[in-house]
């Protein structure tokens, strides 16, 4: 399997007298799932809607490493879920579902069958030709992370989707998650310590618009969390 990285360069974007990101310089490695850890209002969807070109970024670059040789991204090689899903509510979820495939054919290898995908992620049969604006947040979301996993992107950007789930979707995402993080580059983003710490590899704070790693050797140490809250606390301090 190819060795894939994606990384950061010097990126810093403001919004009139607010420095949101300030050369964020950092390098993700495949198979792992990254835990972006901020307060509400980080940067974390700004990081994210730069990186996904929904936003121009003030300076820095960002591209893929394939087996040591560059590459800039493509429009596929991204993938971003949102925390609040968007999906074409006209549609049911089977049509939905259909549509992503044949617009995709030529891109997506080993295309299966709807319904296999349906049980996928735990789409009831009776739900599938239900309309998507009758679908629960939480179908909404899965069916929203249903076509990036099928799209199989270098980078998938997860946007704090897991936040308003019920207990048994959440764990039934996360559980999807780890299953499909090999060979691509996963960053989750969330507010919530606990949820990052059981779901992510490794864990990195964005903390006055810069990113830190911090390390996973002790979970459950006091001191690691301190560290964690205090980082998160001293946001609210002027620089």
């Amino acid at each position: 399997m190819d060795q894939l990285q994606f990384t950061i360069s010097h990126m810093a974007k403001a919004f009139d007298q607010k420095q949101v990101l300030r050369d964020i310089d950092f390098t993700f490695e495949s198979g792992k799932i990254y835990g972006l850890l901020g307060r509400n209002g980080a940067g974390k969807t700004t990081l994210f809607n730069c990186i996904n070109r929904d936003m121009k970024a003030d300076s820095g670059s960002f591209f893929f490493t394939v087996d040591g040789a560059q590459k800039e991204p493509d429009n596929d090689d991204i993938g971003y879920v949102l925390s609040t899903p968007t999906v074409p509510e006209f549609l049911t979820g089977r049509e939905f579902l259909k549509f992503f495939l044949d617009i995709h054919a030529d891109s997506i290898r080993n295309a299966l069958e709807p319904d296999m995908y349906f049980d996928f992620v735990s789409i009831a049969p009776e739900d599938r030709d239900k309309l998507l604006k009758d679908y629960s947040h939480g179908m909404k979301n899965k069916m929203q992370m249903l076509v990036n996993i099928i799209s199989d992107p270098k980078l998938l950007l997860l946007d704090e989707p897991l936040t308003s789930l019920d207990v048994v979707v959440a764990e039934e995402m996360k559980q999807l998650l780890r299953s499909q993080k090999q060979g691509k580059i996963t960053i989750f983003s969330t507010h919530i310590l606990d949820l990052a710490l059981d779901l992510c590899d490794e864990i990195v704070l964005l903390s006055h618009g810069m990113l830190e790693p911090v390390g996973k050797a002790d979970l459950n140490s006091h001191e690691f969390r301190e560290k964690i809250i205090q980082a998160l606390r001293d946001e609210d301090k002027p620089q």
